[in-house]
């Protein structure tokens, strides 16, 4: 079936949401990737330090993960009322380490999920305006959790079937 592969912007309940949306994905038969970028353990973007880490393996073999992909869902915390800035670092490094870093999000059907405190609505709009900025199909529905609302195993179903179709 589909390649899809899930990028978790947290080491907690946003890695969970991701471990949740792998199992329901590979119920279905999909081949399911989990990036887990706080694992990454980039050094911070800055001109200088891209100097210094060009060619870096872990940025060489994130890329080919998601160019192998036939759809990607994004689970990230809101910090502040935006992205996780392990998020926008990792954007940050495949954009100045690809000869032509759109070809990773142009086109490609993106789904955003997030579990949050603050609510996750900000997150969502934030993650909305950065992908359909690099050329991404971002879903129109995405999937929020939070004190009041809790996790639908069928909104689940349906970014899976969209990301994918």
């Amino acid at each position: 079936m589909a390649k899809l592969l899930i990028l978790a912007a947290s080491t907690g309940k946003n890695l969970k949401l991701a471990m949740d949306i792998l199992s329901a994905a590979e119920l279905h038969g999909h081949e399911v990737d989990v990036m887990d970028l706080c694992a990454l353990d980039l050094p911070m973007y800055t001109p200088e330090s891209e100097k210094q880490h060009l060619g870096n393996e872990e940025i060489q073999s994130s890329m080919k993960r998601i160019l192998h992909c036939d759809g990607m869902i994004v689970c990230a915390p809101e910090y502040n009322g935006s992205t996780p800035p392990v998020l926008t670092n990792f954007i940050a490094w495949v954009s100045v380490q690809s000869s032509n870093f759109r070809l990773l999000f142009n086109k490609r059907n993106v789904g955003l999920a997030s579990v949050s405190g603050g609510g996750g609505h900000h997150v969502i709009m934030s993650m909305r305006m950065q992908f359909s900025y690099v050329g991404s199909n971002v879903l129109g529905r995405s999937i929020v959790v939070n004190k009041s609302k809790s996790l639908n195993p069928e909104a689940v179903e349906e970014m899976i079937a969209g990301v994918l179709k």
